[in-house]
């Protein structure tokens, strides 16, 4: 069996126009997803399981390198104990028999605790949960090191009663991570996703998901997508990794996003539709990058708000919010003296540099909830090389007047400043044009072009991962012939295999041959020996070629060479005949491709 150090799992999926797969190496080396050098070692034993009790007796004698296969069908009121010790190069894996398949309902729970362990492939629809979170990172094995959640949906786990609280997904331990997951639906309190802290560090890593449908909980707190930390953890360090998620419509409560411990990254999300902001609440020492907003003007949705101190904020794209007050684009926050942990702490050296506003409704929020309590107004902030591009005004609201305070070389248009006009600030036509990605990019006659003031070393790539030169553009988008490496995520770009298409199947009755979209989904399964099913979608009937690769761009199989009809179609490939290592299955159809990673293990 072939694992790749942290990676080994990892599914990464680009559309091009290119059809030369060296094309995708190339994006792969960019984004610092390295094909790294691993190692063979015996596969291990397959257990298929169609009870808890069998669940319960394999791992009794589970070895690293095995995996327990859980049967398709419905499996109710089941409290899975999934605690065992892996190792690194060979992680014990539990997994589904089928994505889809194995449908878990009723009062019923997920428990990973222990060493190297992947949960892959499973369905959680319309129960609750048992007792405790749904899913937790912890159980009669302890916390979790090292382990993961892959290719799992959680779809309407609500109890009747929305006001009990419950998580759907409680992160424990270190180094742990949840990733092409789909939770959908959650009306009930309680955040989706929690990271718990302890006095060491978490090291989560959080990606490739899509959060979707959460309705507002009405007044009352508990409705965050994703919270990192508590406020009663918030000083202690957790560098949790929150990238390239997919949230539509999660409008729980005003914090989408809740950070709550310092030193975390949330770089390369998209929002859309959102009715909240991605909200640093308490902690320091956050980095917000190169993330996508838009809000579609939904009531109340907003941007980005922060609270607390060193807080580094860059190459966001946000456009179309229509939120106000703390809801705003962007709000700097005011502090409370001596700020207990569960209050609002001083904003201080927060950074807000090089980020795109368009068609925002309020953009700039300086000194946000001033009131007799909250009385510290922003501190030692910088507000430099932004593009505002809005015809709603005022652009800026002082809230409270900050101190110590530097805008510099921003751009903003279209509407009143609102605050006498600072040094730092002209007002000038940006000359924005709506690009065919749907984003407003800068004119080949923009002003914004090499007119970047101040220097800001930490800031080298803009929000595609385009290089920014010695003379950067103002803004989040640095012109550039080079390849763009990231983009506003789609349902195509996250979540499980096939998610959309099965979701939908299972909630409408329609059946498994509904058209969504064009698309190449996650092999299954995937690592495999020797065989695995590679599932695509045709929203229109066409010649279609299916081609596998090998890590050299050599052919290793066609599975595919016709003209097909619109629809869901699966492929099997038996590589029997191939050695172990990493492949890629392209498929093309009317000038469009799409690129899946598959291992092969023996």
């Amino acid at each position: 069996m072939i694992f790749v150090h942290t990676e080994y799992y990892c599914h990464l999926q680009f559309q091009t126009d290119h059809r030369k797969l060296m094309s995708y190496f190339y994006k792969f080396r960019q984004l610092g997803f390295l094909l790294l050098t691993v190692s063979q070692i015996l596969r291990g034993a397959e257990y298929r399981v169609s009870s808890v009790p069998q669940i319960t007796s394999a791992l009794s004698t589970v070895k690293p390198g095995d995996t327990l296969t859980m049967t398709n069908g419905t499996w109710t009121n089941v409290f899975i104990q999934f605690a065992a010790t892996g190792t690194a190069s060979a992680p014990i894996l539990l997994r589904a028999e089928s994505y889809g398949g194995v449908v878990i309902t009723g009062a019923s729970n997920l428990r990973i605790s222990g060493k190297h362990l992947i949960a892959d492939g499973l369905l959680f629809r319309n129960g609750s949960s048992g007792s405790g979170d749904v899913i937790e990172f912890r159980g009669t094995n302890g916390e979790s090191d090292s382990c993961r959640l892959t290719n799992c949906s959680v779809i309407n786990f609500n109890p009747a009663d929305s006001t009990r609280d419950y998580k759907w997904v409680s992160l424990y331990g270190t180094h742990n991570r949840v990733d092409h997951c789909y939770l959908k639906g959650k009306k009930h309190s309680g955040t989706t996703l929690v990271v718990w802290l302890s006095v060491k560090p978490n090291y989560h890593q959080i990606d490739h998901n899509y959060f979707a449908n959460r309705p507002e909980l009405y007044g009352w707190n508990g409705g965050e997508t994703i919270r990192v930390g508590t406020s009663d953890w918030s000083q202690y360090d957790s560098f949790t990794t929150v990238e390239y998620n997919l949230f539509e419509e999660c409008n729980g409560e005003i914090e989408i996003i809740s950070n709550k411990s310092c030193g975390n990254m949330y770089r390369h999300n998209t929002f859309i539709g959102c009715q909240g902001t991605l909200t640093l609440r308490h902690g320091n020492r956050a980095t917000v990058e190169g993330n996508f907003f838009d809000g579609r003007h939904a009531v109340n949705s907003g941007g980005i708000r922060i609270i607390g101190e060193d807080h580094k904020v860059f190459n966001n794209y946000i456009a179309h919010t229509d939120g106000s007050s703390l809801k705003s684009a962007l709000t700097i926050m005011n502090g409370v003296p001596n700020s207990p942990l569960d209050r609002y702490f001083q904003v201080k050296r927060a950074v807000v540099v090089f980020n795109t506003f368009v068609d925002t409704r309020y953009t700039f929020n300086i000194g946000g909830g001033k009131d007799a309590e909250l009385s510290l107004a922003p501190d030692s902030c910088v507000i430099a090389n932004n593009v505002v591009y809005t015809t709603t005004a005022p652009i800026i609201t002082y809230s409270d007047i900050p101190t110590h305070h530097a805008w510099q070389g921003n751009m903003m248009y279209g509407a009143s400043l609102g605050i006498a006009q600072p040094s730092g600030i002209m007002i000038v036509n940006p000359q924005l044009a709506l690009s065919s990605d749907g984003l407003w990019r800068p004119a080949n006659s923009s002003p914004v072009l090499n007119a970047a003031q101040g220097v800001y070393p930490f800031i080298t790539t803009d929000m595609d991962g385009q290089v920014r030169d010695a003379l950067p553009d103002v803004g989040a988008d640095e012109v550039s012939p080079a390849p763009m490496l990231f983009r506003p995520l789609t349902p195509a770009d996250v979540g499980p295999p096939s998610a959309m298409i099965v979701t939908h199947a299972l909630e409408s009755g329609a059946g498994m041959e509904t058209v969504r979209k064009f698309s190449l989904a996650q092999n299954y399964p995937n690592p495999f020996n020797p065989a695995t099913m590679i599932n695509y979608e045709l929203s229109v009937p066409g010649h279609v070629t299916l081609t596998v690769y090998d890590v050299l761009g050599r052919e290793a199989a066609v599975l595919a060479n016709e003209t097909e009809p619109a629809g869901l179609h699966s492929v099997r490939w038996n590589a029997a005949g191939c050695a172990s290592g990493f492949y890629f299955a392209q498929l093309e159809t009317g000038g469009q491709v799409q690129v899946q990673k598959l291992v092969l293990t023996k």
